[in-house]
């Protein structure tokens, strides 16, 4: 398991060039492992938001110490690359993105190696003494669209440092969905949770497939754009029955991929399957189509569930995270002899008939250890959401907003949708 990050890093080519790690796939990785840490129940979280927390610490390990190699495993690329991909975000947000991150250290405790590093970060970290829980609050409260009210984080006197990073998103589908009757959902795992549920309109920005995938099986993709450039992909198994982490793992590659490039993803014909229902979709013919000389037409409706979550993650004690291994870099920079370590993130979402909006604050805290802590007839698909499913919202390019490059394909956050609300009109 030693060192695996070290394939992933920054290396000269044959050419001579420098290459650099592929960032969708680095932050692919560590969303499969927040996710393993949130379990298989209803919740959502920021992926690119605890991974810019871990590394953001990239340039302040040590060349040879134990915590850079094990931030570099978590990282899954070398410390110092992720320290400047990060820096180059937050210097560079993406247009529809919120993006804020702070470090807070008492200037009593400021060693000159920690002085440098705080000197060397992008200009947009928030620094100073550690504030009040008010001031921290309300810090979360700005820098989240008013989405987040309180910092996950309960102050006490022995917190030496803090280190936050924040990322929030509030946008409109470019066409929004359609409010029915949940009776058009059929049965499914929401039927006492809700009365009405959301349907796609005939609109080609409600992108809509069915693809095979090896960690999942069979899957329906449902693709939702919003204005300016963000893309939120619903991905479903036909098999309720696959494991979460694997539906999320899918939906990552999927909606990454999509985002960069679309119709990258190999779509499934639905004249290659059966006419009938299956467990979530139903295939028939649809007369009074007009197909092309060159290919058949297919349609498609997806009828799914509104939802929200809210999430609050202990991240000391999550496994492959780097959570530790960040807290253990600060401390040797505040030289520290004998110190302990919170690390939590609270996110929020809410997908809905108009629009999508999310936010998480994560944070790591260290403190002294006296004190205590926490041409044929056409057809048409009609894929029901009528169990789990993953939903992943990532960056994407738009002709008509200056997108920064270093943005294009990550996921921003992503759920595992068990539960159901009422759209909202």
């Amino acid at each position: 398991m030693a060192r695996l990050w070290i394939g992933v890093k920054s290396r000269l080519g044959q050419t001579g060039v420098v290459t650099q790690p592929d960032w969708g796939s680095v932050l692919a990785s560590y969303a499969r492992r927040l996710h393993h840490t949130a379990g298989d129940g209803h919740h959502v979280v920021s992926p690119l938001g605890a991974w810019l927390v871990m590394a953001l610490c990239g340039a302040l390990a040590d060349t040879d110490s134990l915590a850079r190699t094990e931030l570099g495993e978590a990282l899954q690329c070398d410390p110092s690359d992720a320290a400047a991909f990060a820096g180059d975000l937050l210097a560079r947000p993406h247009p529809l993105i919120a993006t804020g991150a702070g470090l807070w250290v008492p200037q009593r405790l400021e060693t000159v190696r920690l002085a440098r590093w705080r000197a060397g970060l992008p200009e947009q970290v928030d620094t100073g003494d550690i504030p009040s829980q008010e001031k921290l609050d309300r810090w979360a409260f700005e820098r989240t669209l008013g989405l987040i009210e309180r910092f996950p984080l309960t102050l006490d006197p022995g917190v030496v440092c803090v280190l936050a990073s924040a990322l929030a998103t509030k946008v409109s589908w470019e066409v929004p969905f359609q409010v029915v009757d949940a009776e058009q959902l059929g049965p499914s795992r929401w039927d006492r949770a809700v009365t009405s549920v959301l349907r796609t309109p005939s609109d080609p920005r409600h992108e809509q497939f069915l693809t095979d995938t090896p960690g999942a099986g069979p899957v329906a993709v449902h693709l939702a754009r919003a204005r300016g450039g963000l893309l939120v992909g619903s991905v479903i198994a036909a098999d309720g029955a696959v494991p979460a982490g694997s539906v999320l793992a899918e939906a990552e590659r999927i909606v990454t991929a999509e985002a960069r490039r679309p119709r990258s993803v190999e779509r499934r014909s639905l004249f290659d399957l059966p006419l009938g229902r299956g467990p979530v979709w139903e295939i028939r013919e649809e007369p009074g189509g007009r197909p092309g000389p060159f290919e058949r037409e297919q349609r498609f409706t997806s009828i799914m569930p509104a939802w929200s979550a809210a999430t609050d993650l202990d991240l000391a004690r999550a496994a492959g995270l780097g959570f530790g291994a960040a807290a253990a870099v600060l401390a040797r920079a505040l030289e520290l002899t004998e110190w302990r370590y919170d690390a939590r993130q609270s996110a929020v979402a809410k997908y809905s008939a108009v629009g999508f909006e999310a936010a998480a604050v994560t944070h790591v805290a260290v403190a002294l250890s006296a004190q205590a802590a926490r041409p044929e007839t056409p057809r048409r698909a009609v894929v029901r959401f009528t169990h789990p499913y993953a939903v992943v919202a990532a960056t994407r390019s738009d002709p008509l907003q200056s997108s920064p490059q270093a943005w294009h394909g990550l996921p921003v956050f992503s759920a595992w949708v068990t539960e159901a609300d009422n759209p909202e009109l």
